[in-house]
């Protein structure tokens, strides 16, 4: 089959992936110009290490392992550590696997198989789905310039038209562009209708100064936000939360982004926070999204299907989004192979038996939240306290 998918993060690859190895004809379509490699050490856990292993990455994966987590620790304003994370915040069990994102991402896209490309600096625009007439065999048809294949041509498949001007038309569409889906909104309706604001905002970006010897990363606390510094490979970066009401911003406008970060701490000047916004301020990488969720009643609609954070973002707090797109990416093309590519059969299948795993991680996002972000000093300082006194999080 032709089949086009939208997103080149690990959702989008791990499809990539795990179709073209099976002889399906992949374009993988990114908005950004290159891999979009910022973010924080991820973790794979439970089922999806073996999804991992049965990619044949498992071992690739192992190589880069990071155990960033286990030295992260609160401090108090003069800088001073007052208390550790418990790993059971951090981790399920010691089979889970930390690795930096980009680790992952240059894994997956050095395993693609001749079978499957990157377009990148393209998006899709538009989308019709012209049911299954004319491809019960798979036989869509190519991509072409401006003057090609259009949307809505009477043919079958999904037509497609692209920001650059391209069309194309595909038996399938995988959406895996992310909590902000192009795929979703053109094919399921607006943002707003599916998604859960969960009270909390995230920041990162690059610290331009020299890495610090320190061993240990730091968190601190003022009432309702944190900022951090975590170090992990060779880089250094600054980390932000804050809780906040639903925001109305445009998620590729930096500066607007940039400006909602000052403004949320505002007035704080203890510890490095001046210093952490400078660097926010100063890096053209910087990164900030919600703490949201996506809840969708069905992940597929015709020929069309969602996979990882654009059908079902458990949001960063859960620390399984990466876990859910490569277990979502190998049901889906172990169902369309035991399906024989019948895609009416397939895409319920790996529904079925990837809504337990979404609905577990979704629900565990709440208890982080007071942990990482008391509201008051006196939560902060109740908050190290019981640590200390549990030991779990004693220094």
């Amino acid at each position: 089959m032709k089949i086009l998918v939208s997103g080149a993060g690990v959702a989008g690859l791990a499809c990539a992936r795990e179709l073209g190895t099976r002889g399906h004809d992949v374009t993988v379509v990114e908005y950004a110009r290159h891999l979009r490699l910022t973010g924080t050490p991820i973790d794979i856990r439970g089922d999806a290490i073996e999804a991992a292993d049965r990619m044949g990455l498992l071992a690739q994966i192992r190589e880069r392992r990071v155990r960033m987590s286990e030295l992260t620790q609160f401090v108090d304003g003069a800088g001073e550590p007052v208390a550790r994370i418990p790993m059971a915040e951090v981790s399920d069990s010691d089979d889970d696997i930390e690795l930096l994102r980009e680790d992952l991402l240059r894994i997956l896209a050095d395993a693609l198989p001749d079978t499957a490309a990157i377009r990148f600096g393209d998006s899709i625009e538009a989308l019709t789905d012209s049911g299954d007439e004319g491809t019960k065999n798979g036989g869509g048809g190519g991509e072409g310039g401006g003057g090609g294949e259009g949307a809505g041509d009477g043919r079958g498949g999904v037509g497609v038209r692209f920001a650059s001007g391209r069309t194309g038309r595909y038996d399938l569409v995988i959406g895996a562009d992310g909590q902000h889906s192009a795929v979703r909104r053109l094919v399921f309706g607006p943002e707003e209708d599916y998604l859960r604001h969960l009270g909390v905002y995230f920041a990162l970006a690059d610290h331009p100064g020299p890495t610090r010897s320190e061993s240990t990363n730091a968190i601190y606390n003022v009432p309702r936000r944190m900022a951090g510094v975590f170090r992990y490979g060779d880089r250094t970066v600054a980390v932000f939360q804050f809780r906040s009401e639903a925001l109305d911003y445009d998620h590729r406008d930096l500066a607007a982004q940039k400006r909602i970060l000052v403004d949320a701490f505002a007035g704080h000047r203890s510890w490095r926070i001046p210093e952490l916004l400078d660097a926010a301020l100063a890096d053209p990488g910087f990164f900030f999204t919600s703490a949201s969720q996506i809840h969708l009643p069905c992940w597929h609609r015709g020929r069309v299907v969602l996979v990882g954070d654009a059908g079902y973002s458990p949001a960063f707090l859960s620390g399984r989004g990466t876990s859910l797109a490569l277990t979502g990416a190998r049901f889906l093309a172990e169902e369309l192979e035991r399906c024989g590519d019948d895609h009416t059969a397939a895409f319920p299948r790996y529904e079925t038996r990837q809504r337990p795993y979404v609905a577990f991680a979704q629900d565990r996002v709440h208890s982080g939240r007071d942990r990482m972000l008391p509201t008051t000093w006196a939560a902060i300082a109740a908050r190290n306290e019981a640590l200390r006194a549990s030991g779990a999080g004693a220094l």
